[in-house]
């Protein structure tokens, strides 16, 4: 019977020094409440009744999601939600004993690590105006990394991450801004408009000026060329007249009935061509005396400028 006690006595006792810790974790033990030995993932054995599992803890990345409000410089509410990813700095003895006995639970670690970066966004955005916030979302990240960084590693943990996932603002704020922006929007849009309409007004008239431009350039070639029709014509016309008025005078002729002819001519041509206008011309014998004579006499001078030029 004694016996019997005593193997059930060892097998009790080698049950209670059997400690099985999980991968991802250690164990830290204690003897008379002082920190002894980790215990590292797998199969352990302790001192039974003397030595005590103090605390498991996780080296495993560990997200905690934080919600909180601040409020700027112009007193507008912010209200943040964000992710922070940390660890474990390392599985070493030392970091380990901060780990276990600097927090008396995870519960205090996770208030103390959410207050403490509720904290460092406040400050950070109490500096800040309302309309900076949403493009600050990068610098007020590497603020608060800069800020708990160090003290998590003076706890033993490490930080990984931290995303502030969104920004919003209350209900009447959000409504303001919706209205800048889209007053903004018109803003640019009229402004948008005013340069097209510009550039269109200028361009038409950059167009309209080369139209014009052009069509002087070809009037005046036009006249130009006209000019020198109508003085080819002369030139011709008085050198048809002096020619027949030279051999008029060689076959002892009135030249005066050059004029004559010139003159019917004309009224025919009136007549077939006249189309239905009226033309006032004086028919009489003096009439025609008169415009024979201004014919000579044009006549005269168109030859002596053709003698001048020859």
């Amino acid at each position: 019977m004694t016996t019997t006690y005593i193997i059930a006595a060892l097998v009790v006792l080698i049950f209670l020094s059997i400690v099985t810790v999980q991968q991802g974790t250690v164990a830290v033990t204690t003897i008379f409440g002082k920190y002894n030995r980790t215990l590292r993932p797998g199969l352990n054995f302790r001192i039974p009744l003397i030595e005590a599992i103090f605390k498991r803890i996780s080296v495993q990345n560990r997200a905690v999601e934080l919600n909180f409000q601040a409020v700027t410089i112009d007193q507008a509410n912010v209200h943040f939600t964000s992710l922070l990813l940390f660890s474990v700095m390392d599985d070493l003895e030392e970091t380990i004993k901060k780990v276990a006995f600097r927090f008396l639970s995870d519960r205090d670690l996770m208030a103390t690590l959410s207050r403490t970066v509720e904290g460092s966004i406040r400050s950070y955005v109490a500096s800040k105006k309302q309309q900076e916030i949403l493009s600050l979302r990068r610098e007020i990240t590497e603020a608060v990394k800069s800020n708990i960084d160090h003290m998590l590693e003076d706890w033993g943990y490490h930080l990984i991450d931290l995303q502030i996932n969104d920004i919003t603002f209350d209900d009447e704020v959000m409504r303001s801004m919706s209205k800048i922006v889209a007053a903004n929007n018109l803003k640019a849009a009229a402004e948008n408009e005013g340069q097209a309409l510009l550039i269109t007004k200028t361009k038409a008239a950059e167009a309209e000026g080369n139209a014009i431009k052009i069509a002087a350039e070809a009037e005046r070639e036009a006249a130009k060329m006209r000019g020198q029709a109508v003085a080819l014509f002369r030139e011709e016309v008085a050198r048809g007249m002096s020619q027949a008025a030279k051999e008029m005078q060689n076959a002892n002729l009135d030249t005066s009935v050059i004029l004559f002819s010139m003159w019917t001519e004309a009224l025919k041509n009136f007549t077939e061509h006249g189309k239905g206008n009226v033309i006032f011309l004086d028919g009489s014998v003096d009439g025609m005396q008169k415009t024979l004579k201004e014919m000579m006499a044009l006549s005269s001078t168109d030859f002596m400028s053709q003698q001048g030029k020859k």
